[in-house]
């Protein structure tokens, strides 16, 4: 997508490329991602021809995954969140210098105990967990959370916030906390969507849909310090969107990658490897900022575990997932867990 051409028009983004009349979609029936999808596919790859197409008739509920009802209530009055959430912005201005905590409680009315958001005048169509595998980095997370929460309840979902910190001194372990995130996510609800995302990266863009497609999805496709440039093309890193089904299906991240780098590329490998395929909405739409940071201490085995990965993709995951949980909270912003993790046996 980040070689196409697309511009902004009042009705959403323009894609130019051969327009598709979808009469359901118009009328706001349902209509199957894959059709969807295969509009979209359709005009990007025509796109020195015909006229623009507004990609907001495409962007929305039509190339995700819904839930027959998210957060159900017992009265039956209320609609279902449209299909396009209207109070989209498109571009939004990304700040890297937020209020103090209290301050940003009493401005995020919306959110409840433990960074839950959803819309109170209609039923989402989605219900999120997003995870935040953390550790000692406070000013990060609270300027995250004070740029992505508005943008969440834009969107119209029934979302939930997880921080997952690692306890103790050994080497961070990313993909591991994110196991473990999915796994504590459940036992407070039933979600389908899961979105695993660093704390160093900012939405820029809130057609940026935090839901799952069909297909895994890819969202952090464009960051301003790669110059806004996907780095290579199975990159799954940054802020990636997994539903239920297909994050249990892989067997998760795995689990021994300590230090910084290759848990992603792994996991690209057990998407393909089960017959899935990263997916990725437009370049100038999946855009983040990066909060600066000092470069991480590099897992010297991760080429090796790359490499002899496909051998454990059954065995190393959710399957031989150890933690001890010390300690959950919930602040208004976010639940908070503090995990201690144990390396996993040698299969």
């Amino acid at each position: 997508y980040a070689d196409r051409s697309y511009r902004t028009h009042p009705r959403g983004l323009i894609i130019y490329g051969q327009a598709t009349v979808v009469p359901s979609l118009a009328a706001g029936g349902n209509v199957s991602s894959t059709t969807i999808l295969s509009i979209l596919a359709k005009g990007l790859s025509n796109s020195s021809k015909s006229e623009p197409v507004p990609i907001r008739n495409l962007v929305g509920s039509g190339i995700t995954r819904e839930l027959p009802v998210a957060n159900a209530t017992s009265n039956a009055t209320i609609p279902r969140c449209p299909l396009i959430p209207p109070n989209l912005v498109g571009p939004v201005i990304v700040s890297k210098s937020p209020p103090s905590l209290s301050e940003m409680e009493k401005s995020l009315l919306e959110v409840k105990a433990g960074g839950i958001g959803r819309p109170a005048d209609c039923v989402a169509r989605h219900r999120v967990a997003i995870i935040i595998p953390f550790r000692d980095r406070p000013q990060h997370l609270q300027t995250l959370l004070y740029n992505l929460h508005p943008v969440l309840l834009r969107q119209q979902i029934d979302y939930q916030i997880f921080v997952v910190e690692q306890e103790g001194t050994e080497a961070f372990n990313r993909a591991m906390l994110m196991n473990v995130g999915y796994v504590e996510a459940l036992k407070e609800r039933i979600f389908d969507c899961f979105i695993f995302h660093d704390v160093d990266l900012l939405p820029e863009d809130d057609r940026n849909l935090y839901t799952c497609p069909e297909q895994p999805r890819h969202m952090s496709v464009a960051v301003d310090k790669f110059k806004y440039r996907l780095p290579y093309n199975d990159l799954f890193g940054g802020v990636s969107a997994m539903s239920r089904e297909h994050f249990q299906l892989v067997n998760g991240f795995s689990n021994v990658f300590w230090g910084w780098g290759g848990e992603d590329d792994d996991m690209a490998n057990r998407i393909k490897a089960h017959g899935l395929h990263i997916s990725r909405y437009p370049a100038n739409v999946a855009r983040y900022k990066m909060l600066a940071h000092k470069k991480e201490k590099a897992n010297p085995k991760r080429y090796e575990n790359l490499k002899t990965g496909k051998k454990r993709f059954s065995t190393d995951g959710l399957a031989n997932l150890q933690y001890e949980l010390i300690d959950k909270r919930k602040p208004k912003l976010y639940t908070w867990l503090l995990v201690r993790l144990t390396p996993p046996q040698p299969s």
